[in-house]
């Protein structure tokens, strides 16, 4: 089996695919070697190590030198390409091309422009077509962020009815967290669901109860590790005790070198 169906098989098993998301080959190599099956990567966490914008069609470069070194991890990868870092289905096309040639298994291919907006659905559409009109194996998890954004979330069920029509594998609502509309989309859906985990909203069971069969992390790990430096960064200058394990210099050089 390769990693691609390998990816493609975990959104059908007998309970959702939690996805860790990484920003930088070592977090990848270091969730990989934890045991998780798939991983995603983060736009947040690709652009902030560049010092780009999120969202704003930035960080195509540093996305496609990610996905070459994320592409010799023995688990499938999926990678947040936001919009497609073009309007035009072609050059979205080619882009994924390059990402299948790398490696990758899947990615996300987001509706919304410059955190402000949404594209119109019909030219969203097109960009799902022709990706998998190139590459049919790639795993298109179709996003759209009326929730997240905040705008019309109303349109949601009809956007994501006309993603899967045009060929999306997947479909990514992040931002619901209500049961009553996250079941409201699994029971119109024959693409699995992913949501994006929330510490306030449902659990990982629950949603798994209402029919998601893909939970993301999100930018969630990647904020928590800025947490974390800044957090032994004071505990180092005020003489505190360390808290929590650290992996070695010798254990991080490892996964480096395999």
């Amino acid at each position: 089996m390769t990693k691609t169906e390998l990816f493609r098989s975990l959104h059908h098993g007998d309970k959702p695919l939690v996805l860790p998301n990484a920003w930088d080959f070592g977090s990848a190599a270091m969730l990989a070697e934890a045991g998780f099956p798939a991983l995603g990567t983060t736009s947040l966490g690709v652009a902030a190590a560049a010092g780009l914008p999120d969202g704003a069609a930035a960080t195509r470069d540093e996305t496609l030198s990610l996905a070459r070194r994320l592409g010799r991890l023995a688990v499938p990868v999926t990678v947040d390409v936001e919009g497609g870092f073009s309007d035009d289905p072609n050059e979205v096309a080619e882009f994924c091309a390059e990402l299948v040639e790398a490696g990758i298994a899947g990615i996300n291919l987001e509706d919304s422009r410059s955190n402000t907006a949404l594209d119109d659905p019909d030219s969203h559409g097109a960009l799902i077509a022709a990706v998998k009109a190139r590459v049919p194996e790639l795993f298109v998890n179709a996003r759209t962020d009326t929730h997240w954004l905040g705008i019309d979330p109303d349109s949601t069920l009809e956007r994501v009815l006309h993603y899967e029509k045009c060929g999306a594998d997947g479909i990514f609502v992040p931002g619901v967290t209500d049961p009553a509309g996250i079941r409201a989309l699994t029971s119109a859906l024959t693409a699995p669901l992913n949501v994006l985990f929330s510490p306030t909203g449902p659990t990982v069971a629950e949603l798994a109860e209402l029919g998601v069969r893909r939970v993301s992390t999100g930018s969630l790990l990647y904020r928590a590790a800025l947490a974390a430096a800044v957090r032994t960064a004071e505990s180092v200058t005020h003489g505190h005790r360390l808290v929590g394990e650290i992996p070695s210099y010798a254990t991080i050089q490892r996964l480096l070198e395999a």
